[in-house]
């Protein structure tokens, strides 16, 4: 593969970019300050948006934390019916809600509510599903597909994604479309890297995350020319804070300590914004990725690495294939720690290989730009919007 998937496509053809103005939007998500990957994202396109010309409204899904951001118009308290009617009125006040889906974020039993909030929407929607799992229960997948059949159209972030829901799930695949998930494009000169080469893994923190498998490669590649370090960057995840405190934060230090590689081994449970984490990101010699999950769809650190033009090692999971298949980094197997370790080893002492694989990611870089992915969700919209015209002109 040459180059990423097309910004937007489905089985129907591709839309034109909005000619004259731009439709408006409401955005259900989880929202700054609440740390996590959708709120993240909902803040990302809201500005993405917003710098295209949009008007822009945002209901976040509440979490005890409160905002002055001018776009946060409310916020849906889950377990209320009352918040639930509320809601879909005040994304109703755009021309086209954007909706925002992950397991666990919406109340009712596995997620239900956000059913009812798109079901009494007087607006069009755009479902963006964050992730397609493989294993659902029975009423996780019926909540699931009833939201993908009350949606006018379903965004994924990959081609994988695409064809794990149009092939494991009950939704009509005209709907589906893929817009690949935005990052932040660095500007100004390369970055001259001194000091020790760092490997460097962010992220919440939290089991599955695979850091075991980079410290345990550690005890062979400390060795080499500049003595590279291993540095874990994010704090803990807070469910698992919630659920084990930092058990798991503090087993990884006892397994580097163990394994004799404690000095090459570092923990930073300090909060970075984008600024200062994208500063971090362009000083790492290469990203490392190594999950556990072997069906991960979609994943913000890689595109995030990417951008910053950083060659990637990562386990097979599927974006990790689809993404780094062009030549931006490695894929190795998830049981194959000699694999991990040998692509460690190539990209910390072949600068040839590692120039050519963040050549290849700053090559990609460009087309995650949240402008060009706000653009790509403003063709979206025209789209059903014109459908719209021309049904009310053409009834049936």
């Amino acid at each position: 593969m040459k180059s990423l998937p097309s910004l937007a496509y489905s089985n129907s053809p591709e839309p034109d970019y909005p000619a004259v103005g731009s439709p408006s939007f409401g955005i259900l998500s989880t929202y700054p300050p609440t740390r996590c990957g959708v709120a993240g994202f909902g803040a990302a396109l809201s500005n993405g948006l917003y710098r295209n010309g949009a008007d822009v409204s945002v209901v976040r899904v509440a979490d005890g934390a409160s905002t002055d951001d001018s776009r946060v118009i409310g916020e849906l308290a889950n377990g209320s019916a009352a918040s639930v009617s509320a809601v879909a009125d005040l994304l109703s006040c755009s021309d086209i809600a954007v909706i925002q889906h992950d397991f666990g974020i919406y109340g009712g039993v596995d997620g239900s509510e956000v059913v009812d909030i798109v079901d009494a929407l007087q607006v069009p929607s755009i479902v963006v599903a964050h992730t397609v799992p493989k294993d659902l229960t029975r009423h996780q997948r019926s909540v699931f597909e009833s939201l993908l059949a009350l949606a006018d159209q379903v965004v994924v972030m990959s081609a994988a994604a695409s064809t794990r829901l149009c092939v494991g799930f009950d939704v009509d695949r005209r709907k589906v479309v893929t817009i690949p998930r935005g990052a932040a494009i660095p500007t100004g000169p390369r970055m001259k890297r001194s000091g020790r080469p760092t490997l460097l893994t962010w992220g919440l923190l939290r089991p599955g995350k695979g850091v075991e498998r980079v410290i345990d490669a550690m005890g062979s590649l400390h060795r080499l020319t500049g003595q590279p370090r291993y540095l874990v960057a994010g704090q803990t995840h807070p469910r698992t804070l919630a659920a084990d405190g930092e058990t798991y934060r503090n087993a990884l230090i006892e397994q580097a300590r163990s394994g004799g590689v404690a000095g090459s081994v570092h923990f930073d449970a300090g909060y970075r914004d984008v600024p200062t984490l994208t500063a971090l990101v362009m000083s790492a010699a290469a990203v490392v990725l190594p999950y556990d999950s072997t069906d991960q769809v979609s994943s913000a650190v890689l595109v995030e690495a990417i951008a910053c033009g950083r060659p990637v090692v990562a386990t097979a999971f599927p974006h990790a294939v689809e993404l780094l298949s062009s030549g931006a980094g490695i894929v190795v197997g998830h049981d194959d720690p000699e694999a991990l370790q040998s692509a460690l080893h190539a990209v910390l002492s072949q600068p040839r290989l590692a120039g050519a694989m963040a050549a290849e990611a700053r090559k990609l870089a460009p087309e995650m730009a949240w402008p060009v992915i706000a653009r790509s969700y403003q063709a979206v919209a025209q789209r059903i919007l014109s459908r719209r015209r021309s049904e009310r002109a053409w009834p049936r």
